[in-house]
């Protein structure tokens, strides 16, 4: 027979956090909002809420993301369990991080400002309440290690992107300058882009080709080493 609770007087609170970056075409950035209530009411904060005994943690984080940006199917990795006894004043509240990568042009707009949010830059971010300024420190070291074997464009660049796009991007992720040069040839040579006919013309008068990723490229499946040898004197981490 089944007891009906393993410990009926420990009483522990599951919160969802979520770390949502996004790209804007020259940086990247970070979306936090003010908290509306006390304690803390006023403060910068990450995304959250306490999980409901019937809903999943993926599915808490999902409707979180959904609420504030107006966007399904965005991608969404679970990082780290923040566990400290003593993190949240108020009560025993163990939370689960969660990031989220999206392209800034596609999200709702009014929905964010609801919510009293705003972006920033990632060199700008202000003091965070609790122990959410380090969750924002493991999420960019989660994304600079997941960039070694994924390319991440798919998530945060248009369809269609110019190869100085994506220079800017791996820039703002590694917050560090590359040789256009040598960052084109490496780039090129991982045979994970598709040169189209189509130029944009907003930089100059001669215009940059666009490039997109192949259709074998598009499942997000990891490069190999080998490929990864080729950046490495372009993208140092």
């Amino acid at each position: 027979m089944l007891r009906s609770k393993y410990d009926p007087q420990q009483r522990i609170t599951v919160a969802v956090d979520c770390i949502i970056f996004g790209f804007d075409s020259e940086k990247l950035k970070l979306l936090l909002f003010r908290r509306k209530v006390e304690p803390f009411k006023g403060s910068w904060s990450l995304i959250g809420a306490l999980i409901k005994n019937d809903v999943s943690l993926d599915q808490g984080a999902s409707e979180i993301l959904y609420r504030l940006t107006g966007l399904r199917d965005v991608y969404l990795k679970q990082l780290k369990t923040y566990g400290a006894v003593n993190r949240d004043p108020v009560e025993r509240v163990i939370s689960v991080a969660y990031y989220s990568l999206i392209r800034i042009n596609e999200f709702d707009l009014k929905a964010v400002e609801d919510h009293d949010a705003r972006w920033f830059d990632l060199k700008d971010v202000p003091d965070l309440l609790l122990d959410h300024g380090r969750m924002v420190q493991d999420a960019i070291r989660s994304l600079r290690l997941m960039a070694r074997n994924r390319p991440l464009g798919f998530e945060l660049l248009p369809q269609l992107f110019t190869l100085p796009q994506l220079q800017i991007l791996y820039e703002s992720i590694y917050d560090t300058k590359f040789d256009p040069r040598n960052f084109r040839k490496k780039i090129l040579s991982l045979n994970i882009l598709e040169k189209t006919d189509t130029k944009d013309m907003s930089g100059s008068k001669r215009g940059a080709f666009l490039y997109r990723f192949r259709k074998n490229s598009l499942d997000g499946s990891s490069m190999s080493n080998g490929e990864f040898e080729k950046l490495k004197e372009v993208i140092q981490f």
